[in-house]
């Protein structure tokens, strides 16, 4: 919303939910829980309130800002294709194979971005609901991630739906990543353009930055990361 009078205009902004499925946002590990605990063991009652906020594992642990390498696994582009359909897992396998083709990969503390095609499937099929059908990543990876010891991790989406009968739930792995690994998350994003930039380039690895806004107790942010070549 923007107020202006005779001096000047000022914009004032509001985020319903930080977490929401249209906000590119950074979690902090007050964001979601196991066992009643955070990540460190930090336990959840008393120190995450409806009223005070997250007074552990906050965003900001994180207001000076995130620079690392990062590498950019563009998985519809492994496969040929210009999107994953909903309900698409992206396994262990699949993510070794980009390696080989790209020949490079995430390691320690490195940031991985996962790109299945959710926006260049939104452009040429329209809005849908995400939340009921999107691909992602299989919970198989769990041990695979974490001999890669990242730092940060992205994605278009957490998890992928529909689901088998019986699966676990649909952002498990997100929840794991978070409270276990200990490795942040950049949820929501749109890697079209950074995908197309690599593809020119034929260089999948560049800088990221991210740069949370320093939010008193918050248990996330709204971001923008910036890839430089």
């Amino acid at each position: 919303m923007v107020t202006a009078g005779d001096a000047g205009a000022t914009d004032r902004v509001a985020y319903p939910c930080i977490h929401g499925a249209g906000t590119t946002h950074l979690d902090s590990f007050a964001h979601r829980f196991f066992g009643g605990k955070m990540w460190n063991g930090y336990p959840v009652a008393g120190l995450v309130t409806k009223e005070g906020g997250a007074a552990r594992n906050s965003i900001l642990t994180m207001k000076g800002g995130i620079v690392t390498r990062a590498v950019l696994y563009d998985i519809p582009r492994l496969k040929g294709v210009p999107y994953l359909e909903p309900g698409t897992r992206i396994f262990s396998e699949d993510l070794e194979a980009w390696e080989r083709k790209a020949g490079v990969k995430a390691m320690a503390g490195d940031a991985m971005l996962i790109r299945w095609g959710r926006w260049a499937r939104r452009a040429r099929l329209g809005p849908w609901a995400i939340d009921e059908g999107s691909a992602g990543l299989d919970n198989s990876v769990i041990p695979w991630l974490k001999k890669r010891d990242l730092a940060l991790l992205g994605w278009e989406t957490p998890g992928y739906v529909p689901q088998p009968s019986g699966d676990l739930p649909r952002i498990a792995l997100h929840d794991f990543v978070l409270t276990i690994l200990g490795v942040h998350l950049i949820d929501r994003a749109d890697f079209d353009a950074v995908a197309e930039a690599a593809s020119a380039r034929n260089r999948w690895e560049f800088m990221l930055t991210v740069a949370p806004l320093p939010i008193p107790n918050g248990t996330g942010s709204p971001v923008n990361p910036i890839a430089m070549f």
